[in-house]
Order: C-alpha cells, then sequence, then structure tokens
C-alpha cells in the first residue's frame, strides 16, 4: 500500500512535470508568431514611410520640371511629312510654370509693352555699339502731343541702376497721333553690362512690373546671314500662293532669312508661315500693335483714318534694322509682293559686291519700283493647273509693267548694311551714322518689281519684262514642293 501510495505520488509528480513541459513546449511557437508579427509590421511601416516618400517627390518633380517633354523620338507632322514634330506635353492647369525673371521682375519678350500711365509702347530694346560711349536703342511708340519724359532701369549682375533717357520721334508720323520713336539710355560705369531693360515714366522706376532683354550685347566676329528680308507688316494676309513665290524667289536671289511682323492671317497662310519657321527661314514677330492703338490703313490720314500710319509699319521696319545690325550684313527693307531683281547676275550674292565697287560701301542702295498690274493681261506660258485653286495670283502670268513717269516720286525700296542706319523708313533712310545718303542703283543693272492688283490708265502703253521668267525653271518646282509639304495640293 505504501509502496503503491508512494508510486501513485511518484506518477502525479511526473505528470505535473509533463504537463509543465507540454504547457511551455506549446508556449515557443506562440512567442514567435509573436515576434514574426512584430517584424511585419515594422516592415509594413518602414515600406509605408518610403511610399510616402516616393509620392512627395513625384509631386515635387511635377511642379518643378512640369511641361519639359520626354524625348520620344522623331514622329513626323501630317502637313509636313519629312519634318520632325514637336510633341506638346501634358501640362496640369492647376498651376502655371515660372516665367523667368531679372533682378526679381518678370521679363517679357514680346514687342509691344506699355509704359506704365504714358501713351508710349516699346518694342524692342538693343546694345549699340557703333558709338565711343555704348548705348541702348530702344524702338517705340509714342503719343506725339505727349510731354514724357523717362528713365532707363537697368538689371546689372542682380541689381538695377536707373538713369535717366533721352528720345526723339522720327520725322515720317505723316501728321499720325503717334510715331516712331527711339529712346536712348547711356551705359555708365555703374552698368557696363545690362541684361534686361525696363523703359519706365521718370518717378516711377521703383514700380516697374516687367524687364526686356538686351539684344545685340555682343558683337560677333561672323555674320549668321548674309542677306535678311524685313517684311514690315501682314496684315489680313490670305494670298497664300504669293506668299510662297515670294518666299521662294527670296531664296533664290540668296536670302538666308526673312522677318515677318504679323499681325494675323487665314489658316493656310498659317500653315506656310509655320513651315517656313521650322526650316529656320522666317522669323514671325507677333505684331499686337492693334490692341492698343487704332491702326490706319494707308499713309495718308485724310482718307485713312486712325492713329498710327499703316499698321505700324515703320516701327517694326526700325526694329528689324537693329534686330538684325549684328546678324545680318545686310537688309533689304520691302513688302511681300515686291521682289527685287539684278538683271546681269541671277542673285545678289553676285549683284552686291559689283555695287559696292562701282557706289562705294558706306551707302544704302535704292532700286527703283516697276508695278506689274494683275488687271493686265495674263500669259499662260508658265500656267499652273494645280495652283488654280489656291487663294493668290500666279505672278509668272504678268510681265508686262506700267512704265515710270520722268519727274514723280518712285516708291523704290533699299538694301543696306544695318549698322549704317540710325532712322529707318519705308522708302530709304531718315538718318546713317555717317550721314550719307542712299544712292538709286541704275536700273540696267537691278530694278524691282511690284505684282499687285490695281487699275492702270486705259491709255497706258505697258512695256513687256518677262525677266522673271529666267527663274521660273527653278521657281515652279520650288513652289509647288512647299505647297506639297503643307497638304495644299497633291503631289
Amino acid at each position: 500500500m505504501l509502496l503503491s501510495s508512494a508510486g501513485m505520488f511518484s506518477r502525479g509528480k511526473c505528470d505535473v512535470k509533463y504537463e509543465r513541459l507540454k504547457s511551455e513546449s506549446e508556449a515557443k511557437p506562440s512567442k514567435k508568431t509573436t515576434r514574426a508579427l512584430k517584424i511585419f509590421f515594422i516592415f509594413c511601416l518602414l515600406f509605408a514611410v518610403l511610399l510616402i516618400f516616393l509620392i512627395y517627390l513625384q509631386d515635387y518633380f511635377k511642379i518643378h520640371y512640369k511641361g519639359k517633354p520626354e524625348y520620344s523620338g522623331p514622329p513626323t507632322h501630317p502637313s509636313f511629312p519629312h519634318l520632325p514634330t514637336l510633341q506638346t506635353p501634358h501640362i496640369s492647369t492647376s498651376t502655371s510654370p515660372p516665367s523667368a525673371k531679372a533682378c526679381g521682375v518678370q521679363v517679357k519678350d514680346g514687342p509691344v509693352i506699355k509704359v506704365d500711365h504714358l501713351n508710349t509702347y516699346v518694342i524692342g530694346s538693343y546694345m549699340d555699339h557703333r558709338f565711343d560711349e555704348k548705348q541702348i536703342k530702344t524702338i517705340a511708340i509714342v503719343l506725339r502731343s505727349e510731354q514724357a519724359t523717362f528713365s532707363c532701369v537697368m538689371c546689372c549682375n542682380g541689381t538695377t541702376v536707373t538713369l535717366s533717357a533721352q528720345y526723339s520721334i522720327h520725322d515720317d508720323h505723316f501728321n499720325f497721333e503717334y510715331g516712331t520713336a527711339t529712346i536712348t539710355c547711356q551705359i555708365k560705369s555703374t552698368c557696363l553690362t545690362p541684361t534686361h531693360v525696363a523703359i519706365t515714366a521718370s518717378g516711377v522706376s521703383e514700380s516697374i512690373t516687367s524687364f526686356q532683354p538686351v539684344r545685340n550685347r555682343d558683337v560677333p566676329t561672323t555674320f549668321p546671314y548674309e542677306f535678311t528680308i524685313c517684311i514690315s507688316v501682314m496684315y489680313d494676309y490670305k494670298s497664300v500662293l504669293n506668299l510662297v513665290q515670294s518666299m521662294e524667289m527670296f531664296r533664290l536671289l540668296g536670302a538666308q532669312r526673312v522677318v515677318i511682323y504679323k499681325t494675323n492671317c487665314d489658316s493656310d497662310t498659317q500653315k506656310v508661315l509655320d513651315y517656313y519657321e521650322r526650316t529656320g527661314f522666317v522669323e514671325i514677330i507677333p505684331w499686337t500693335i492693334k490692341n492698343h492703338i487704332k491702326m490706319s490703313r494707308g499713309w495718308n490720314i485724310n482718307k485713312s483714318p486712325g492713329q498710327l500710319h499703316y499698321f505700324g509699319q515703320i516701327p517694326a521696319l526700325n526694329d528689324c534694322v537693329y534686330r538684325y545690325m549684328y546678324q545680318s550684313r545686310y537688309v533689304a527693307l520691302q513688302d511681300m509682293d515686291e521682289l527685287i531683281l539684278p538683271l546681269k547676275v541671277k542673285t545678289w550674292t553676285e549683284m552686291l559686291p559689283e555695287l559696292e565697287r562701282m557706289y562705294g560701301s558706306d551707302v544704302g542702295f535704292e532700286f527703283e519700283n516697276n508695278q506689274f498690274p494683275f488687271t493686265a493681261k495674263a500669259h499662260a506660258d508658265y500656267e499652273q493647273n494645280k495652283w488654280k485653286n489656291l487663294q493668290g495670283v500666279n505672278i509668272l502670268n504678268y510681265i508686262d509693267r506700267e512704265p515710270n513717269l520722268p519727274n514723280t516720286f518712285n516708291n523704290y525700296k533699299i538694301i543696306v548694311n544695318p549698322q549704317l542706319v540710325l532712322r529707318a523708313t519705308v522708302h530709304g533712310l531718315l538718318a546713317s551714322v555717317n550721314r550719307m545718303p542712299t544712292l538709286r542703283v541704275n536700273n540696267a543693272i537691278a530694278r524691282m518689281y511690284h505684282f499687285k492688283n490695281y487699275t492702270y490708265s486705259p491709255d497706258t502703253n505697258l512695256v513687256r519684262d518677262d525677266h522673271l521668267w529666267d527663274y521660273a525653271s527653278d521657281l515652279i518646282p520650288a513652289v509647288s514642293k512647299v505647297l506639297q509639304a503643307c497638304g495644299l495640293i497633291e503631289a
């Protein structure tokens, strides 16, 4: 019994120990699970923090680098299959991209900027290196009756310098209320290298709202262009065939650049302008002065009322001369429907050295205007059926010109070295740096062919002049190629 009781007791102790060991062995897996869960939760927490950080970075780059497209190869434009198209990036409209600033002030690169409370509109500002002291010349449009005084606020190395400015109104205002003016700022030792300038009314220079870049800060050793053509204004333009014919003739004559001050045009014309702008042959200057001043459609204020002569043609010409003063060896100041044609050679490149030998290199060259009316008989020798549905007139069909009357004013146009020009006007120069006049080129050497739609006197004996046909074999395929590229005619 005792033995039996002891055995029972012994088994009881063993049972208790066994139960404890069993309980402990069951507890161990539970602790491992808890530890694993803790590690898992920590990992999730770290992952969440990392995810939040990545989202923050993505938003940061969207805000700071918005509008910069990723390169996606050179897809072609549907209208110009042989030219690459720049892809337009998707830009959120919730936040506008930051604009360029100079000395903490917004920079405006446009050609028409209003000056404070004055009736003055700044077109462009340019460094002029032709004098002992460098100057900034600003082309502007001013209300002639307003007694204005101006200041130049220049941005130099992040700080502003304010100086008084001088201005003079050009004489060729034709009695309109507004006229072209040149505002001059002298460069002082306190600001030898201004990058931007603001023209302000005197006394308000501390409240400027925008700067304009100063162009021509450096004088290049070589010219990017030999010949540049300045087309003063394009207004309500839709003669797309004439546009392409003129552009291709300019190219055949030797021009590398055409500058057009454009107000508005139709959709087909815009296609052509886009084409030439993409190829680098044309620079379009948005000409928005009509938003501020009532434009006249002519030079005679009694017949064409308005506040400024002929769509602002004169300030546009002056701006173009200064814009290309150190970019082009020569500039031609003419209209889209005018062609200055050499008669003894085919290009300006061949003609200009001969003119300089004959007349000198320190003058501008005038070219006699000869008018070819579209109301005259058409000659169909170079008629192109595939051009017939286009807006405009085939100039190759019109080879009869009106004779010029002696002792009458001739609406000549000029080719000139822009560094000789102080003030340009529609027909010639108002002022040059050497006070030399422009000289008329003998019409047996070169003359201007002016194609226009007007009615000439019925008793006029027109003169046949088919010199334009000397360019026809090159002109016709060049024009057709551009029209096809623009989707205006079929191949």
